[in-house]
């Protein structure tokens, strides 16, 4: 399998802003935010080292009391981030995360197939059941097998790249004799989001990483174990993994100013945090910055990489 991290090491990366207006995350100068400062923020975290941006996905938001608070633009994951690898040169593209039961398996392995043949080998397919049952409705696909056509659309994937002519003989998709090319450059990193133990089970069977959807550090002996026991299950014993983490939203350049949404400010509780992670046995930091304006995001990005990662790495 194709884990990012070394057995020792960690990582570190972010939800790129702007691509989604979601109410629930996004920042009031956002909503003004341009394509180029987009690429400015995606261009910033890849000469700073940071190890992957990532993207969402949602196709159709619909008008209802559950979707409230997400607005309607969401950026197409795959566009954007083709149109991003073509600005950076290191960082990988993450989708934060695809949702697989809204396209056929042999679609979602030419999308991440070609992604990271265009990138250089520098595509990670972050995939979820998915959560919005109107939006399962407007794609014509049932909502409540989501979770088999998750298990079922990892099987077929990995199977998609393993030869050049493939089969699969599935519940929900059968086919035969069929190729998918552009392949990845090397072994398709593929990390599972969400915030219980089928996502945990997933990462142990099939996967190379997992996304966490808010999990606190508590949590993380139970996560490792299921992951641990899965794999063991599943024929991986000796697989690593990428094992994610998400601190609180964070403002990095001082106290929280008024009418930011940080829950932390500063860095010293940052480093806290997430040398607290590690020694629970995250080894993959996916950041959250808030800002008042671009150049503050842009001054965070900076300023993580400059004061924060030092401080982590002497403990």
């Amino acid at each position: 399998m194709a884990a990012i991290n070394t057995a020792d090491g960690w990582s570190f990366g972010l939800q790129l802003p702007i691509q989604t207006l979601t109410r629930t995350l996004v920042d009031p100068w956002e909503d003004a935010a341009t394509v180029d400062d987009l690429v400015t923020i995606a261009s910033r975290c890849d000469e700073r080292g940071y190890d992957f941006v990532g993207v969402c996905d949602h196709v159709a938001i619909p008008d209802n009391e559950y979707a409230s608070r997400m607005t309607t633009t969401w950026y197409d994951t795959i566009a954007t981030l083709a149109y991003l690898a073509a600005k950076t040169q290191n960082t990988r593209l993450l989708s934060v995360v695809w949702i697989a039961g809204y396209r056929h398996p042999l679609q979602t392995a030419k999308s991440f197939g070609t992604l990271d043949h265009l990138s250089g080998g520098r595509a990670i397919l972050g995939v979820g059941a998915g959560h919005v049952e109107a939006e399962f409705d407007a794609l014509g696909v049932d909502f409540s097998s989501r979770g088999k056509r998750l298990d079922e659309t990892l099987d077929a994937v990995r199977g998609a790249f393993a030869d050049t002519f493939v089969a699969h003989e599935g519940e929900f998709y059968s086919y035969a004799d069929v190729g998918v090319a552009p392949q990845p450059a090397d072994e398709l990193p593929i990390w599972i989001g969400g915030s219980g133990k089928a996502a945990w089970r997933r990462t142990g069977r099939i996967g190379d990483g997992y996304i966490p959807m808010g999990n606190g550090k508590d949590q993380y002996p139970e996560i490792l174990d299921t992951i641990g026991t899965a794999a063991e299950a599943a024929g991986r014993g000796d697989a690593t993994f990428d094992v994610g983490y998400m601190p609180p939203w964070t403002y990095l350049l001082g106290d929280v100013p008024d009418g930011v949404m940080a829950l932390s400010g500063g860095v010293e509780p940052l480093v806290e945090d997430i040398r607290a992670a590690r020694e629970v046995g995250a080894n993959t930091i996916h950041l959250k910055f808030r800002s008042r304006d671009l150049a503050e995001y842009l001054e965070q990005v900076d300023a993580f990489v400059e004061q924060v990662v030092p401080l982590v790495n002497e403990a």
